[in-house]
Formats: structure tokens, sequence, C-alpha cells
């Protein structure tokens, strides 16, 4: 499944893409299931993110190793791979792409997930959205408001 999310804020491409700070990634953590984070190197390739899915008395962890990371006149981005993924995933690719829009920039949630089903992706698929769409206000708390 593909699921893409489009953010407006107010600060250019190349501000937001060093943005992507541990403090921005917990303030971008949902309110269920909580995240607890293990290990958090950065957005350059080679970097990990280790979490912990705080759901009860079940902790599953997520980690993604950083693939890419490119800057370019008007974008700039970076793209996380699931290495060890709670159940149900199986697949996980979430690429991070700030686009510059005049004087300002979007920030685009591009993520490709699967499960073992098709019927589990597509009722999946709006719990994923519900999520990342919580990351619009964080977002525009940290790298300002469009007007």
């Amino acid at each position: 499944m593909k699921l893409h999310l489009q953010i407006p804020v107010a600060q250019n491409h190349r501000a937001v893409l060093e943005g992507f700070t541990v403090d921005l990634f917990q303030a971008l953590s949902p309110p269920f299931p909580r995240l607890k984070i293990l290990r958090f190197d950065g957005s350059f390739p080679g970097d990990r993110v280790e979490i912990e899915l705080q759901a009860g008395p079940i902790k599953p962890r997520w980690t993604s190793l950083i693939t890419e990371r490119e800057e370019h006149n008007q974008e700039a981005w970076f793209v996380d791979v699931g290495q060890e993924l709670p159940a149900p995933l199986t697949y996980w690719r979430h690429k991070h792409l700030i686009t510059q829009e005049g004087s300002h920039s979007v920030i685009h949630e591009l993520i490709e997930f699967r499960t073992n089903s098709r019927i589990l992706d597509l009722l999946l698929y709006p719990v994923m959205y519900a999520q990342f769409s919580l990351r619009g206000p964080v977002y525009r708390k940290f790298f300002g408001k469009v007007h």
C-alpha cells in the first residue's frame, strides 16, 4: 500500500531537512502506541533508528535504516527502510521529501507498507493515514505555519 500526505510549512526545504532531529521525532510520536526511542543516529545513509512500541505488556521493536539522503536546489529527502518490523508489517519504506514551493516548503510523507495479506493492507491503510495525519500540527509547530 502507498500513502502520500503533504504538509505545507513556513521554512525552506534545507532548514526543514536539518530539523529532522531526535526532538522532532519524539514530538511526532503518536498518542498510541507511544514510542520509546532506543537509538536515533540521524538522517544520513547508514544511520539507524530503533524504537520500542509501548502497547501494554507487548513491546515490539521497530528498527529502520536510513538508505538515502539527497539535497537539491528545490527539494531534499531521506529514506528510512524497515529492518525489524512489528507484526503484521512485512515491508516499510518511508521517504521524507521536502519540496520548495516559493517562499515556503511542503513536507511529503511518502510511505509504502505491506503485510502478508492484501486485505490486512487495506484494513491498515486508514490507521496509517490517521497516525501520519497527526504529524501536520507538529510539523507546523516546529517549522511554522504557512499564511
